[in-house]
């Protein structure tokens, strides 16, 4: 059985982990990724630090291998994240821009007042904000003094992480990413699948700058054989979203699912035509060869486990994340009490980059697993933001919502989530779908699966039901809504 092996670059970690062609772990290594915080919603990561970290763990990995039985690699990562580095070097210019960073949100909003929002919309179904690539790099260009010269002469080089990595892991012989990465800059036209240059006059980016854009199943590359000790071919790479749906099966128009980590990210697949609706995003989910692009919807969830590592680092409420399902789960409820994480703004259908964090309904009574318990429901409520939103915009209602990620080892999470969506909430056995996605692109770019077998492959752990009155459920979503009017209000 041919083995695949997935490179998956997170926020907080890099990853690699071995698969069989089954979709069964044969190895995996991990380590954290250091977060940096120059200014208030600033956020920004090494990029040396991103590379060795994950060189480390795929030759960790790859110890454990037979590696004339690998196939092929494919990559995931954090989306949006900003690098830049010189072509002829390898060298990074500048601190990678994270995608929570928000220094861009004036830039921005000015954009929004010259008008040109519908403009941008139309072309790369995203919204204008701080959080797509666009933003950061013009500030990058504007601000590092020559950097904009260097990059008309070809000098420089602009990526995603998918693209960084790749330029690493072949010597810098590939500057490359995939349609799912690149419909993510606000750079690329989703419906001409192109660089378009009226967003690249827009944001003043230079052409020469910029990877080719291939499929998500392609020849990226081969890996230098004096880093690896072997040629591998990198033939897959996904966003860590669409990796993510393409990894719980969602191949059909209509199918979603939602993807706990840092943030919460629902993506529902619509088929091989883009939609469009008031708050959520139009993305390409993947193209396999031979086969017409997929797009999706998207809603985006800034913090979602960073609520509850906020809880654990900012407030000191508990020791640790494994410790709040138990404490929130001692108590019936929250006592009425709420909390917004708008710690780096809200994203759908809010898209406000200066809302802010509130803890409402506080009484004498309220303690530490109220709280516990009220930054468990807001995970649940932005994610039924987000999906009611889509099902506005598809037109779809949703039978189910299949999830994915750290989080959700949460049952109570998971208890939650369904009560206050109303719908079924399937966790898979495998929930690391996000890095089983990469590798199952890979193994379709490496001809070693087809669609029929991945969807095959996937596997029930625990089908979560809503149990609460539907009176009861409105009642605590206009709750929620009161108080996230007082989180866009905070600015104004």
């Amino acid at each position: 059985m041919s083995q695949l092996l997935s490179i998956d670059q997170g926020t907080t970690s890099s990853r690699a982990t071995l698969y069989g062609s089954g979709g069964e772990a044969l190895a995996t290594f991990s380590q954290p990724l250091s977060q940096h915080y120059p200014k208030p919603g600033w956020v920004e990561h090494d990029p040396e630090e991103i590379w060795a970290g994950q060189l480390d763990c795929v030759r960790r990995v790859l110890a454990a291998a037979d590696k004339g039985e690998v196939a092929g690699i494919g990559i995931t990562n954090q989306r949006e994240t900003t690098v830049i580095w010189e072509r002829a070097t390898g060298k990074p210019l500048h601190h990678a821009i994270v995608w929570q960073d928000r220094r861009t949100a004036e830039y921005t909003e000015a954009l929004k007042r010259d008008g040109v929002e519908p403009m941008v919309r139309q072309r790369t179904g995203l919204l204008l904000d701080p959080y797509f690539s666009a933003s950061k790099l013009a500030w990058l260009l504007d601000t590092l003094p020559g950097l904009r010269a260097r990059c008309e002469r070809g000098e420089v080089c602009f990526g995603t992480v998918d693209s960084w990595l790749i330029f690493r892991l072949t010597g810098g012989k590939r500057h490359v990413t995939d349609l799912s990465n690149a419909s993510r800059t606000m750079l690329f036209n989703i419906e001409t699948l192109e660089w378009d240059e009226e967003l690249l006059r827009l944001f003043r980016v230079p052409r020469a700058m910029l990877p080719e854009v291939l499929g998500s199943a392609a020849h990226f590359g081969t890996t230098s054989a004096d880093l690896l000790g072997v040629e591998l071919p990198i033939v897959g790479v996904a966003g860590d979203q669409q990796a993510a749906l393409f990894g719980q099966g969602c191949f059909s128009a209509g199918m979603a699912k939602a993807t706990f980590g840092t943030g919460a990210f629902v993506v529902m697949n619509c088929g091989d035509r883009p939609a469009s609706g008031e708050g959520v995003l139009s993305t390409i989910a993947w193209q396999l060869p031979g086969e017409p692009v997929q797009y999706a919807l998207e809603g985006s969830i800034f913090i979602a486990g960073a609520a509850v590592q906020w809880l654990e680092e900012g407030l000191g409420v508990i020791s640790g994340p494994a410790e709040v399902e138990a404490l929130a789960g001692s108590v019936a409820d929250t006592g009425g009490v709420y909390l917004v994480p708008a710690l780096s703004g809200l994203g759908t259908p809010y898209w406000d980059p200066f809302a802010r964090g509130v803890i409402a309904g506080l009484t004498r009574g309220s303690g530490r697993a109220h709280l516990a318990r009220a930054a468990l429901e807001a995970i649940a409520f932005q994610t039924v933001d987000a999906i009611r939103a889509m099902e506005g915009a598809s037109g779809i209602a949703l039978s189910e919502l299949r999830v994915d990620g750290g989080a959700t080892r949460n049952n109570l999470l998971l208890e939650i989530q369904s009560d206050l969506l109303g719908a079924p909430v399937l966790r898979p056995r495998c929930t690391e779908s996000t890095s089983l996605g990469a590798a199952f692109l890979a193994g379709i770019g490496a001809g070693v699966l087809d669609a029929e077998q991945i969807r095959r492959q996937w596997v029930l752990d625990r089908r979560f039901e809503p149990k609460l009155a539907p009176g009861r459920r409105e009642e605590m979503y206009r709750g929620w809504k009161k108080c996230v009017q007082l989180a866009l209000g905070w600015a104004k």
